[in-house]
């Protein structure tokens, strides 16, 4: 009953699989094999559009070479107030751009536009001893397991565009939410004004991949400079377009996806069941936020469950109360049926 996050599951086997093969041949080394630029034009036919694409290690690079590529002197990007790239990131977005996050506040995980509109409004261009606005930054599926509509993209890509400003998406689970939504990859992003994308694969099945993608490949002529300099140039990097080779073959991580959303649907429909325990809020990803009583989580963890204690956010619908816990589970492609229907009979029992 692992629940604590789909960064805990494993690969693939497809993926395993490919990787292996890939171990046994020799190939051209930092990009330039016959199997990079294949899966470079995979992603041009995935976004129906000619797009850039660079291989990193990590989510977090992803998310920080994507805000440097956008940088400019004295810059602030705005990003909800408990986005992934200002809570859990340790600075490495600051760090690498030399901007600042600026907190944008929302219900539900999602910045409100009316309060971005307000925060955008304190850095002028010519604010210079206050900073200027210079990059949007949202994160798609949220870090409290919701999702951005096509309509809430649309806005907040229209303010960001209203204020010449670049609109960055994290998609550290960018197949879920595509998948919640039931959209195109190309619907999800350039359509609705989204410039640059962190396109992950590590939570969905990959061992290590993750992807930068730029939908206007001018914005990146320099980045292949930006990504050297910053040690994200792997000399063998075909070992990251062969876990992508793998993953986006006949959509694999579309179904990989689906079976994380199905699983996390079946953990809100059992915790709906439940007298004792009740959904936090609602959410459409593969997270799933509840709160159960103090006994019931600690019989679960006892018999082996693993998930995460969760602070209680700002802006809570639900109260916990002084017997109860709010906890954080996460499904992924390699959770069963059993491991949810068994998590919600130990909390039955208890």
């Amino acid at each position: 009953m692992f629940f604590a996050s789909d960064n805990w599951a494993g690969a693939h086997p497809a993926i395993n699989d490919r990787l292996s093969k890939e171990s046994t041949r020799f190939a051209a080394a930092y990009g330039t094999s016959d199997l990079d630029r294949s899966i470079e034009q995979r992603f041009n036919e995935i976004f129906e559009k000619e797009v850039a694409v660079f291989f990193v290690a990590t989510g977090t690079a992803a998310n920080s070479l994507s805000l440097a590529s956008l940088a400019r002197p004295g810059g602030l990007t705005f990003c909800h107030s408990e986005a992934h790239v200002i809570e859990d990131e340790c600075g490495a977005p600051d760090f690498f751009s030399g901007m600042r996050m600026v907190a944008v506040e929302g219900p539900a995980g999602k910045m409100l536009p009316e309060n971005l509109v307000e925060r955008i409004a304190r850095y002028p261009q010519d604010a210079v001893h206050h900073g200027r606005a210079a990059a949007v930054t949202m994160t798609q599926a949220t870090e409290v397991g919701t999702i951005y509509t096509l309509d809430e993209i649309d806005t907040i890509a229209r303010i960001a565009k209203d204020n010449d400003l670049p609109l960055h998406m994290d998609g550290a689970r960018f197949a879920n939410a595509l998948m919640a939504l039931g959209c195109t990859p190309a619907e999800m992003t350039w359509k609705r004004g989204v410039d640059v994308l962190s396109f992950g694969g590590t939570k969905n099945g990959c061992w290590c991949a993750e992807a930068i993608v730029f939908f206007d490949p001018e914005l990146a002529k320099d980045f292949a400079f930006l990504r050297k300099r910053t040690a994200q140039l792997f000399s063998k990097s075909r070992f990251i377009a062969a876990q992508f080779e793998a993953y986006l073959k006949d959509d694999l991580w579309l179904g990989l996806a689906g079976h994380a959303n199905a699983m996390a649907n079946r953990l809100r429909t059992g915790f709906g069941a439940l007298n004792s325990a009740r959904l936090a809020w609602p959410t459409q990803s593969n997270e799933v936020f509840a709160i159960l009583p103090k006994s019931a989580a600690k019989a679960a963890a006892d018999k082996g469950a693993k998930f995460y204690d969760w602070l209680e956010p700002r802006d809570m619908p639900e109260k916990v109360g002084e017997d109860e816990t709010l906890i954080r589970m996460v499904t992924s492609f390699a959770t069963t049926e059993e491991d949810v229907d068994q998590f919600l009979s130990i909390c039955a029992a208890a």
